[in-house]
């Protein structure tokens, strides 16, 4: 991608979303900065000439070519193009420069080499690209306004300024994702305050390694000398550096709530199935309250009655917090499957067998629930934010109904899978006909409105009837789990005997 700061704020995404840890992405940044060089190395090239040229024939490969592949390598060919010719005629412009006395005086003033870092520094973040401003560096260079002692210091400042990316990419992410910015903008710091000190020195080693090349060649050199050296320097301290930046910036304690992580799995009870399996149990209940919990602020959201803030989390706002929950849901199921799977691989007993396949069939219908809260409801949600019209009173009550009989299975049902108790999970089962006969009255009830014209009833119908179908699956979700709960009660047959109508 030639840019270092995409990189950088692609290493903040993943570690925002636990696709990589903050240890992993310390070595890709330093690989980053090494990658960044090559435009600079592409740019020393003299193809002003050619620049048209290649253009067209990457235009003629886009327009004409029949596979994605040649069509992607024409854009690549055409923006090559494009940016020589854009090189040529930033350097066509720069010409009167040369004899432009305020302009002189003015690079003259850059002798100072903390100057020219700060100048290099400030530059790039505005622009936010060190690859566009050593190419500038390179245009001024090619008309003989800049020499190769001038030129390394703006360079060292670009390296610096080009961490604003990051650094703007991370705020509002956890500390985690935050502590990779940091990690980057100290790396640079580190090394151009070293690199400052030898600078006469490394002039002579770039014009030692590449005698005859052109002053634009020998500021890429230089560029790419710096970032490899200061990255092979790094790579052996890179877990002592990693250790700095944490200490600087340690995780909070609500930060650490808010990533998902199991709390009861062991790997130590792996060993002893009804052990490891009770403690699947518990993480399984734990999850149902997180359900709960979405519910309660996904329904609270269509009433009017929900608060700006989560009541646990109270720095996010209530609807980022289910779905914050329900990535946690995600996270679990797999941690949960995962868990289960192993303990079938040991000696299990017949009853240790079915509670455990049992329970990966329960785990499943979990995440299963958690969708529904945070895909339909909230769809929901937003369509009736985009009518800009509420349910009814009325309709909130009925809505609250259905709501609270859901509610309390999803409770009963987290004190059922901690204790495994089928006894309980009969309870619910009993109970599910009076949902269903609740659901047909406000139905009824919400229907009426509407024949007796309405209007809020009519324009929120079809959000109305989707709502309470999407409640039903909760119900019908929640009555599978205690099924599969009552299939264990002793002497039943497995889940295939015992209808339940």
């Amino acid at each position: 991608v030639q840019s270092s700061s995409a990189i950088m704020v692609m290493l903040v995404g993943l570690v925002q979303t636990q696709l990589m840890t903050y240890s992993q992405a310390l070595g890709v940044i330093l690989g980053a900065e090494i990658g960044t060089t090559v435009t600079a190395q592409l740019i020393a090239f003299r193809l002003n000439d050619y620049a048209l040229l290649i253009f067209a024939a990457g235009f003629c490969l886009k327009i004409l070519g029949r596979k994605p592949g040649y069509q992607h390598a024409g854009e690549a060919l055409a923006g090559f193009g494009l940016l020589f010719f854009g090189m040529q005629l930033m350097s066509e412009a720069m010409i009167p420069l040369r004899s432009y006395t305020p302009f002189i005086e003015s690079l003259h003033q850059l002798k100072n080499p903390l100057l020219s870092v700060a100048v290099g520094m400030g530059f790039t973040a505005l622009i936010q690209s060190s690859s566009a401003f050593v190419g500038i560096v390179i245009v001024l260079a090619q008309q003989g306004v800049l020499t190769l002692e001038a030129s390394i210091p703006l360079m060292l400042g670009s390296n610096i300024g080009t961490c604003v990316t990051a650094a703007i990419a991370s705020i509002g992410t956890f500390r985690a994702a935050r502590r990779v910015s940091l990690a980057q903008i100290l790396f640079n710091v580190f090394s151009v305050t070293f690199f400052l000190c030898w600078i006469p020195e490394s002039v002579t080693i770039v014009r030692f390694l590449s005698p005859g090349a052109e002053l634009p060649r020998q500021i890429a050199n230089a560029h790419t000398l710096y970032n490899l050296l200061m990255s092979f320097a790094f790579l052996p301290f890179t877990p002592l550096f990693g250790r700095l930046v944490f200490l600087l910036l340690p995780d909070k304690d609500e930060e650490l709530k808010l990533i998902p992580k199991v709390w009861h799995l062991k790997k130590s009870a792996l060993n002893t199935p009804s052990m490891a399996l009770s403690f699947t149990r518990a993480e399984m209940a734990r999850m149902n309250k997180i359900l709960g919990r979405m519910l309660d602020g996904a329904i609270a959201s269509f009433t009017g009655t929900a608060a700006p803030f989560d009541s646990i989390f109270p720095s996010l706002p209530t609807l980022q917090a289910v779905k914050m929950r329900e990535e946690k849901i995600d996270y679990l199921e797999t941690q949960v499957t995962d868990y289960l799977f192993k303990i079938v691989e040991q000696p299990l007993s017949d009853r240790e067998s079915k509670e455990a396949f049992a329970l990966m069939n329960i785990v499943k219908v979990q995440e299963e629930i958690g969708d529904i809260i945070e895909v339909r409801l909230l769809n929901l949600l937003a369509e009736k934010e985009t009518l800009k019209v509420d349910l009814t009173t009325q309709g909130k009550k009925e809505i609250t109904e259905l709501y609270t009989n859901i509610s309390g299975e999803i409770h009963l049902l987290t004190e059922v899978l901690r204790e495994m108790n089928p006894e309980k999970a009969a309870v619910l089962l009993e109970q599910k006909d009076h949902f269903y006969q609740l659901k047909q009255d406000v139905e009824y009830r919400h229907l009426k409105r509407v024949e007796d014209m309405v209007a809020q009833s009519k324009l929120t119908h079809t959000i109305h009837m989707e709502l309470m179908d999407s409640l039903r699956q909760i119900h019908e979700y929640n009555t599978s789990i205690a099924r599969a709960i009552q299939t264990l009660r002793p002497g039943r047959e497995d889940a295939a005997g015992g209808r339940e109508r």
